[in-house]
């Protein structure tokens, strides 16, 4: 088994591509040990000192550190992530896949059209590219003209992700739908 890293644009997060498919749908993120009781995967990925995030993406996984060096964490993190997939091991036990849950969103049944064209843009422009940054975005509201999204993974504290925000996404927003005045991160 050969397992890929790449870089991501937060300099605290590393991007490991097993080859394989890794969340079946959705995506999940873990931000501490205490979390990764449901995943077998995360809490052997917490046991390596200076891990402080986990995130799974849809063919990817990325982990994120906190004071330790990348030199000393990769090959360990590398060893867990192919000892998890030779073993054939599940990613999540118990009943909670992961999936993306809709029941928090916010907005106004009258802007159903609007939102219903955010969650498009969202789909086929934005999720992509996110994802291979090493991280995934998630409406979670609109109200007032602001879209509300959630910054997973590698783009959660990222520091380049208020310029993804601002320059990027709002600007595609407001292009598409002249209603949207901002956008904001949850």
């Amino acid at each position: 088994m050969f397992i890929q890293t790449e870089t991501t644009p937060n300099p605290a997060t590393l991007k490991f591509l097993p080859g394989r498919s890794v969340m079946a749908e959705g995506s999940l993120e873990i931000r501490d040990g205490a979390g990764a009781a449901r995943s077998p995967l995360a809490q052997a990925l917490f046991s390596v000192p200076g891990v402080a995030g986990v995130f799974f993406g849809p063919d990817f996984i990325s982990v994120t550190k906190g004071d330790a060096e990348w030199q000393h964490m990769r090959p360990a993190i590398l060893g867990i992530i192919m000892e998890h997939f030779t073993s054939g091991a599940p990613l999540l036990v118990g009943e909670d896949t992961g999936a993306s849950d809709t029941s928090d969103e916010f907005f106004d049944e009258a802007h159903a059209d609007t939102v219903a064209t955010i969650k498009e843009l969202l789909e086929s422009r934005i999720r992509p590219a996110v994802a291979s940054d090493g991280g995934d975005i998630t409406f979670r509201g609109y109200k007032d003209g602001i879209v509300y999204l959630a910054m997973k993974g590698a783009c959660s504290g990222c520091p380049s992700s208020t310029a993804t925000l601002k320059s990027g996404i709002q600007n595609l927003f407001r292009h598409y739908l002249p209603e949207v005045q901002s956008v904001e991160q949850i």
